[in-house]
């Protein structure tokens, strides 16, 4: 969890500086358009070599703030902090060849407090308050006059209020702009993080239900042998005309059969060995395999089928703990729709879709609200593991589950598996 709560805190300090960076050129542009504007239309004189040096050295900082998120830089406070104190520096100098403090253009002094206070820590935001106001302080004796302008209708006063409006403008639109991903970011990283402690919690009651698990295989070994043993000499001792008996002492194997099958998976999973078939099949292989495997042990359940896609098919990750948590899924399926439930997938080259659908009592408010969350079950002799499993199983191999009520009756489950991933994963 400390892992994902870094990784999500660099993730939004990326953001932030990419942010930035946009400002940043948005800033750059509207200067230009401003020196352009005084020297060509208001017609006043203004020292462009400074000037000039000053915004291409804008200009250059910001293409190496470029190359740097190219590269996936980590962006650290004091990293940011530097960004932000050129921004300053560089409308200082801007703000000394033009007017200085007289410039009404010097309240975008509040647009890197802003960002400072949105994204940095208290003291990086004191100390960039601090180089601000000894900036602005220097620009009430120490700048260049503005020339005086000739040739317009507007007097000085007037241009010094409309530039003022202009200013506040521009720094109301920047820092709203800023502020608003800002949110959105953080609220991205809440989600993010309200998640990961999902996760976290889910992940300590798969262990935990994992150590019960071998626990419990380990004492259900000999009970099952024993079970076997007696199955065997009740049917050497049945009568062989005896029909009826010997089909049931044929389904108690099967059921045993199914046992040590089941604790056979249990084993391997939990030693982290590779079982059978566990590479990477064709997604259209994989589902018929499965349906062929869950039918013969659920024969009396009717299971329609609807399979589409791209060809030739996707790879998918045949693990066997995957087939287990679809297995449930369909097992839960025939429980409350025991007639008959239908299985619906549909793939691309990126991801495979299934639903599956039964004609049950539907989802009740408390079943949406703890399915895949908790062990939850309705039924009295249920333990409420095989969805909550199934959610987990899923969850780690990239996908995700949604169960839903349908309009005409019954409900439906969906399940979406990234093909590429889990292909990957079998390499």
């Amino acid at each position: 969890m400390l892992q994902d709560i870094l990784d999500h805190a660099s993730r939004r300090e990326t953001a932030d500086l990419r942010r930035l960076f946009v400002l940043r050129n948005l800033a750059i542009a509207g200067q230009i358009a401003a020196v352009v504007t005084t020297i060509g239309v208001l017609k006043m004189p203004l020292p462009l070599a400074p000037i000039a040096g000053i915004i291409t050295t804008l200009v250059l900082f910001n293409a190496g703030t470029w190359l740097l998120l190219r590269q996936h830089w980590h962006v650290s406070y004091p990293a940011f902090f530097i960004q932000l104190m050129i921004d300053v520096l560089a409308l200082t100098g801007l703000l000394y060849y033009t007017g200085g403090a007289t410039n009404p253009f010097v309240s975008l002094y509040l647009i890197p407090l802003a960002i400072s206070a949105t994204v940095l820590t208290s003291r990086y935001t004191w100390a960039l308050s601090a180089i601000t106001v000894v900036c602005y302080s220097s620009l009430l004796h120490d700048y260049v006059p503005l020339p005086h302008v000739h040739h317009t209708e507007m007097s000085p006063f007037g241009m010094h209020v409309y530039g003022m409006w202009l200013g506040f403008v521009l720094s109301a639109g920047i820092i709203a702009y800023f502020v608003v991903g800002m949110s959105k970011t953080l609220r991205q990283q809440d989600h993010a993080l309200a998640e990961a402690r999902e996760r976290t919690l889910r992940d300590a009651q798969l262990v935990q239900l994992g150590t019960l698990a071998a626990s419990t295989a380990h004492e259900l070994g000999t009970p099952l042998g024993t079970m076997a043993l007696i199955a065997e000499e009740l049917e050497e001792t049945c009568d062989r005309h005896d029909t009826e008996m010997r089909e049931r002492l044929a389904l108690l194997h099967g059921q045993i059969d199914r046992c040590k099958s089941a604790l056979a998976t249990l084993t391997a999973s939990a030693g982290d060995v590779r079982l059978s078939g566990g590479g990477a099949m064709a997604v259209d292989g994989y589902l018929a395999s499965l349906h062929a495997e869950w039918q013969q042990a659920n024969p009396e359940v009717t299971l329609s089928t609807r399979w589409e896609g791209e060809q030739p098919a996707p790879a998918i990750l045949a693990d066997r703990t995957l087939s287990q948590a679809i297995s449930n899924i369909l097992d839960n399926a025939a429980d409350v729709s025991p007639r008959a439930i239908e299985w619906h997938a549909h793939w691309t080259r990126s991801e495979c879709v299934m639903e599956i659908r039964d004609w049950g009592p539907g989802l009740s408010t408390e079943a949406k609200l703890k399915i895949g969350k908790v062990p939850y079950t309705g039924k009295p002799e249920g333990l409420g593991l095989g969805l909550f499993l199934a959610h987990a199983i899923i969850g780690r191999f990239g996908g995700n589950v949604t169960l839903f009520n349908c309009e005409d009756g019954g409900s439906c489950t969906r399940v979406l598996l990234p093909c590429n991933q889990l292909g990957g994963m079998a390499t």
